[in-house]
């Protein structure tokens, strides 16, 4: 994958996993999982076009979207069944893989996947109303504020410098997977599709976050076969990064049952 960087943190080679970032982060914030999970798996993940070190995303003829770009390139990790951790966006590429190949997954580990599809809330629909009118006025700034606000780790202005212009250059990103998002233009919600997944599911929530992740979590939960769900006390949206001993922990628990 010409200009995508990859990342590795090498373990059991019997047990190959794959874990996907959430938008405006990048693959890094896996290290810390990873140490903790004490080589159990051999973890490998890379940072979506347009984050970390990767290149632009630069759309193809066959790339109708964002969400697909990156399905696809994450798709191409997959030589044989394997543990699947995916969080916020990322969590929904790896549902979009299980559901599209359940014989891929041996495990599927989501972290509050925003797939609002799934979910209505009048909040989350305000929200992505306010973001698509900020970006076609062109105040990227105004739309990395209302994103983080929401979805951050820390507020926009206690950011670097060099992060906030990082991050208003790639929130057109974020817009661009809207569709897929909020109206599942990748069809994941179809009949038949979630009930397939045979692999152990486990739903992971930060219990401050936004009401819309546990709202997706109990619709998609009740479709699945064999599903599980966990709460991070005190946790937000961006519980990988500022809670990593408790959600390695649970991810652990997950591999254990496959």
């Amino acid at each position: 994958m010409t200009g995508i960087h990859t990342r590795h943190w090498p373990g059991d080679s019997d047990r190959p996993a794959l874990a996907l970032h959430c938008m405006m982060a990048s693959g890094s914030y896996w290290g810390a999982i990873a140490k903790r999970l004490e080589h159990r798996v051999d973890l490998h993940s890379f940072d979506m076009p347009g984050h970390g070190r990767s290149d632009d995303w630069q759309p193809k003829a066959d790339d109708p979207d964002y969400h697909t770009a990156v399905t696809r390139m994450a798709a191409s990790f997959i030589n044989r069944p394997l543990d699947l951790i995916g969080h916020s966006m990322g969590a929904t590429v790896a549902l979009r893989i299980a559901v599209a190949a359940p014989e891929a997954v041996r495990s599927l580990t989501l972290i509050e996947p925003v797939l609002f599809a799934a979910a209505a809330d009048t909040q989350q629909e305000a929200r992505d109303r306010e973001m698509d009118q900020l970006i076609a006025k062109g105040e990227m700034e105004q739309a990395t504020r209302l994103f983080l606000a929401t979805w951050g780790a820390q507020p926009y202005d206690k950011l670097p410098a060099a992060m906030q212009r990082q991050m208003c250059d790639r929130i057109g990103l974020v817009h661009s997977a809207g569709e897929t998002l909020s109206h599942d233009r990748a069809n994941l919600l179809r009949p038949g599709g979630l009930e397939a997944i045979d692999a152990p599911v486990l739903f992971i929530s930060g219990e401050r976050s936004p009401a819309v992740v546990h709202g997706i979590a109990d619709a998609l939960a009740a479709r699945l076969p064999d599903v599980g769900r966990a709460t991070v006390p005190a946790a937000g949206h961006m519980l990988p990064i500022t809670h990593p001993d408790e959600v390695a922990g649970l991810v652990a628990l997950n591999l254990d049952r496959a």
